[in-house]
């Protein structure tokens, strides 16, 4: 308790009206890797309190869209449309693909996280699912050329998935954002560059649009 009043990042996100220190952690690698541009659709999984869908929204502006989920619930922000629900679930990503009006994710973004057991070996099995299915539905829901930016957790598995998320990437780059505590085992993989194995016609005519553009 002691170490979080005195963070430097807890007391900025109160002094800046951002929901939790996390929100550092975004504007650090969006600012390094140009993440966000106006009238993007994002898509962040493990959402509440919602800290970095508040970065994005302000980031892609009025023109943009944030849609969000989390098992648990999230006070209501603007330029967010947020569905509570387990992202595990198919009736749940039905209702959350119906918000994306046949449209598909510019970027995908998950902060998700097992709840510590304080076994490492079960909570490094529950993170690594955790980045299954975040880059599981980012194949799922990007278009051409999208990007992923997925938390993640150093340990057994780490690199295989790093590789996992090359198959799909035209570039993936590990990042540790200072406002990521030193003691933290977490890691935040960035895959840009989306390369669909089977683009659907909608898809493939995105991606053409932008290389005309």
């Amino acid at each position: 308790m002691r170490e979080h009043v005195s963070d430097p990042y807890v007391r900025r996100a109160k002094a800046e009206g951002y929901r939790s220190r996390a929100a550092f952690k975004l504007m650090e690698i969006a600012r390094a890797d140009k993440l966000f541009r106006p009238g993007m659709l994002v898509v962040e999984l493990g959402s509440a309190p919602g800290s970095w869908s508040q970065v994005a929204a302000s980031a892609v502006g009025a023109g943009g869209q944030v849609i969000a989920t989390d098992l648990l619930d999230m006070e209501p922000l603007s330029g967010v449309v947020f569905l509570q629900g387990d992202i595990r679930a198919a009736e749940h990503r039905e209702k959350l693909e119906k918000l994306f009006e046949g449209r598909r994710a510019d970027l995908v973004l998950s902060d998700m996280a097992p709840n510590v057991s304080g076994v490492a070996s079960t909570d490094q099995a529950r993170s690594r699912e955790l980045s299954e299915l975040a880059l599981d539905f980012a194949r799922a829901h990007l278009k051409p050329g999208g990007a992923l930016l997925i938390k993640t957790f150093q340990g057994s598995g780490f690199r295989e998935f790093m590789e996992e998320m090359r198959q799909c990437f035209a570039s993936v780059a590990s990042r540790k954002p200072s406002a990521s505590r030193d003691r933290s085992a977490e890691m935040y993989l960035l895959g840009k560059g989306f390369k669909p194995a089977n683009p659907d016609r909608r898809g493939a005519a995105q991606g053409a649009e932008a290389a005309d553009s």
